[in-house]
């Protein structure tokens, strides 16, 4: 292997780690029935994105809501159902960016979104797994990731765990509400 090889793969992952644990990137702490987990969001690769959860984590709106999507293997999805079901209004949606270098692989979040590529308003996803069908091709956009969850992965697991059933129109919901208590953005002084 040549030296200039090797430069540019000591390049890239060191690109790669200051994206996925930049000390100055933010952290949100998100609160679950289940317990707790810590997501850094890259706010340089995805600005959009971030400021959009960023301005919902601002306006309490995830307090109170559930993880209303469970595909073991697969992702939890939340941040727009109420306990009750019901769909939370929502602000405009933010425009796809997908193709940013951030792949959807285990323990990322990413923006949810229906066949619209630029319909992502608030709910997200969490990828159980490297999902890379979900990373944009050529021919069609992806699913925008926007961060990775850094402290509490054995909660993402449990989620991903939890029984489901079919109610209504949710064919993964889990069978006990997995709620969604407070979000919060973390001191800087807590980030590592």
């Amino acid at each position: 292997m040549n030296f200039a090889r090797i430069s540019i793969i000591t390049i890239a992952l060191l690109s790669f780690a200051g994206t996925a644990y930049g000390a100055d990137f933010p952290r949100v702490r998100i609160a679950t029935t289940a317990g707790d987990f810590i997501v850094q969001l890259d706010d340089e690769r995805a600005p959009l994105s971030v400021a959009n959860f960023l301005q919902y984590v601002a306006d309490d709106f995830y307090t109170d809501t559930i993880f209303h999507r469970v595909v073991t293997g697969f992702v939890i999805q939340g941040g727009g159902f109420t306990v009750d079901l019901n769909l939370k209004e929502t602000r405009a949606s933010v425009p796809n960016e997908s193709g940013n270098g951030l792949s959807n692989r285990r323990m990322t979040i990413a923006m949810a979104r229906t066949g619209d590529p630029h319909s992502a308003d608030a709910q997200f996803y969490i990828n159980l797994a490297d999902n890379l069908p979900l990373d944009p091709k050529p021919t069609r956009w992806g699913y925008s990731v926007f961060g990775v969850v850094v402290s509490g992965q054995d909660i993402i697991d449990d989620i991903g765990n939890r029984a489901t059933s079919p109610k209504s129109n949710f064919l993964n919901l889990p069978a006990a509400p997995v709620i969604i208590t407070q979000v919060t953005v973390e001191p800087a002084t807590n980030q590592q």
